[in-house]
């Protein structure tokens, strides 16, 4: 196996040892919920299809013909090509969910039953089965056969309203947000769903109940969305897009420095003492309407303005020196380059260093969450396409 130091225990030993989930999915919901369990030790079949396989191998940056993003979301799973259209494939990919615990797909609603997957008939099966839907909109409902990416997602969840400057079209965060917190739920459903199966093992069970973890990527965005829906419930108030800042909530900004920008948290009562009294400003920090948030709100262009007097003669440095000396939370804003540097990543090992097998080195994510006991960690580098072919069963005769 080709050079690959990860400071972390291998995969093959994490919580999920020995749990054997098969990946029908591609691109990125479906894939990333995988990749989640593959890092804590679960025994993940990616099933690709001939040709080029998971067109994610072909996204972005490539290096000899490949993503360099595949070395992240495809860490720790195995490589089979399969063709779901032929039928001789399909008996395949059947004895394999036969065997599984846990099946993911991203497809579209019905393509799973087209292609004879449907999930009364996988259950029937294989009872202990956990299946995981990923859609746009869900299995149900009026939208349900409508094509939705996170791009979509996003703008029905509510997220892409608020997002960008007052008056301008919206932007979207630069990474496809709705996918990994649709995979993000996929994952909390399928440790529920095995817990829930563990519980109910008996006699006439010896594996336990499986069951459908059915989710849509808008409800995975619609799920972080706060206080949105009540506050329209409650008083009719529909929220803007506000910039960098935080409404209903002061302070809570980016703020331009002499060299760059730093983002201030500092809305809790007493960390706006403190921020003001490190910026000059005991007026402020001694003014009783100003105590609370709820006095702050409406002078929150007053108190970002003077913020912002102070923090212009300064560099971002010295902004981040006096205030974490304060201790008032504000942050540079980071990019690639600031991750890979600094050391707080390197220590919480969030930085992995691996050699892919043609010799590139390359930085990738660490794993999330950090257990205690029982880690995750990178034991196998992503596959090349129908790595592990060997591995499917032989047809009879």
């Amino acid at each position: 196996m080709p050079a690959m130091h990860a400071p972390t225990p291998p995969a093959a030993c994490g919580p999920l040892a020995g749990l054997k989930v098969l990946e029908l999915g591609q691109l990125i919901a479906g894939p990333f919920a995988a990749k989640t369990l593959a890092d804590f030790g679960a025994d993940v079949i990616k099933v690709e299809p001939p040709g080029q396989g998971d067109p994610l191998r072909q996204w972005r940056m490539l290096h000899n013909g490949t993503s360099v993003w595949w070395q992240v979301q495809s860490r720790n799973k195995k490589s089979v090509v399969l063709d779901l259209r032929q039928p001789a494939d399909r008996e395949v990919v059947q004895g394999l969910i036969d065997e599984a615990d846990v099946l993911i797909e991203n497809f579209k609603p019905g393509v799973m039953e087209a292609w004879g997957f449907a999930p009364d008939a996988l259950l029937a099966r294989n009872p202990g089965l956990v299946m995981l839907r990923i859609s746009g909109f869900g299995q149900t409902g009026p939208y349900r056969d409508r094509p939705g990416f996170a791009v979509v997602a996003e703008a029905m969840g509510g997220l892409r309203h608020l997002t960008g400057e007052p008056g301008r079209v919206p932007v979207r965060c630069g990474v496809s947000l709705g996918d990994t917190l649709a995979a993000l739920h996929g994952v909390i459903g399928v440790l529920l769903a095995l817990q829930h199966r563990q519980r109910t093992v008996s006699a006439g069970k010896p594996k336990g109940e499986g069951q459908v973890v059915d989710v849509a990527l808008y409800e995975a965005v619609f799920n972080c969305m706060e206080s949105l829906l009540p506050e329209y419930a409650a008083f009719g108030a529909i929220r803007q897009p506000a910039g960098s800042a935080l409404p209903g909530i002061a302070p809570s900004n980016a703020y331009r420095c002499a060299d760059g920008q730093v983002v201030i948290g500092g809305n809790g009562d007493s960390i706006f003492k403190r921020l003001m009294a490190a910026i000059g400003r005991e007026d402020l920090a001694a003014d009783p309407g100003l105590a609370t948030n709820a006095g702050r709100v409406p002078r929150v262009d007053e108190i970002d303005a003077a913020i912002t007097a102070w923090t212009v003669q300064r560099t971002v440095g010295d902004v981040l020196q006096a205030l974490q000396a304060a201790n008032v939370p504000v942050g540079r804003i980071y990019t690639a380059r600031d991750i890979a540097e600094d050391p707080h990543y390197r220590a919480r090992d969030m930085l992995l260093d691996i050699t892919t097998e043609d010799g590139l080195e390359l930085l990738v994510p660490g794993i999330v969450p950090k257990l205690s006991a029982s880690p995750g960690g990178i034991s196998r580098l992503a596959p090349r396409l129908g790595q592990d072919q060997e591995q499917l069963p032989r047809p009879a005769g």
